[in-house]
């Protein structure tokens, strides 16, 4: 009787820790934006976006008023991070600017005209009750045509209406959109500096014999 009391416990907790309406999952997808900006960058492919690791993974994480960084398995995100984050952000800067922004690998038989490159370094829900989002990002011109080459960095702060994860992927896809709304203006704090061809080299123009 005892035997079967437990297997009957097992089995119920087995249930309940298996039940899919237990877990969130829980999408970053900001609303279409409206064309607001010049376009700036033409054909552009977007890198994979480099998160920090606790961003990259599966649970949607958060930090706790002793500092650490925790998550919650009933909390997932419902699209790998890098993936979802990278295809937003090139959707984004596409919609506000009118460029044709998309992430690796490039599928179109023409060329890029630029390669964009983000480097998150903070990508958290904080305890303070704001989501940061903080990083740098590169342009880097892809014509040879002596175009223009930006290093920059961003820093964005969203509040939080609550502590829940649903709070945290809205203010994570109002981030990404500011973050759009830059790199799309290539603006922020940093330098940008032009490509310079190589000087020809002159066929006759040879060492002296010693």
């Amino acid at each position: 009787m005892i035997r079967t009391a437990l297997a009957l416990c097992a089995a119920l907790l087995l249930t309940a820790c298996s039940n899919p309406e237990k877990t969130a999952r829980w999408l970053v997808d900001p609303p279409t934006a409206a064309r607001e900006l010049p376009n700036r960058l033409g054909a552009a492919e977007l890198r994979d976006v480099s998160l920090p690791e606790y961003a990259s993974h599966d649970e949607v994480a958060f930090q706790t008023p002793d500092g650490a960084v925790r998550s919650n398995p009933r909390n997932l995100w419902a699209d790998s991070p890098q993936r979802a984050f990278t295809l937003v952000l090139a959707r984004s800067i596409s919609e506000l600017s009118g460029a044709t922004v998309i992430a690796e690998p490039w599928p179109l038989m023409t060329t890029p005209d630029r390669k964009i490159d983000v480097r998150v370094e903070r990508a958290l829900a904080q305890a303070n009750g704001t989501y940061r989002l903080a990083g740098s990002y590169y342009v880097s011109d892809e014509t040879g045509a002596g175009g223009g080459n930006h290093a920059r960095s961003f820093d964005i702060t969203v509040p939080l209406s609550d502590a829940g994860a649903g709070s945290v992927a809205l203010a994570q896809s109002a981030a990404i959109t500011q973050l759009a709304r830059q790199i799309a203006m290539l603006g922020g704090p940093g330098t940008s500096f032009v490509t310079r061809r190589p000087a020809a080299s002159d066929p006759f123009d040879l060492p002296p014999l010693l």
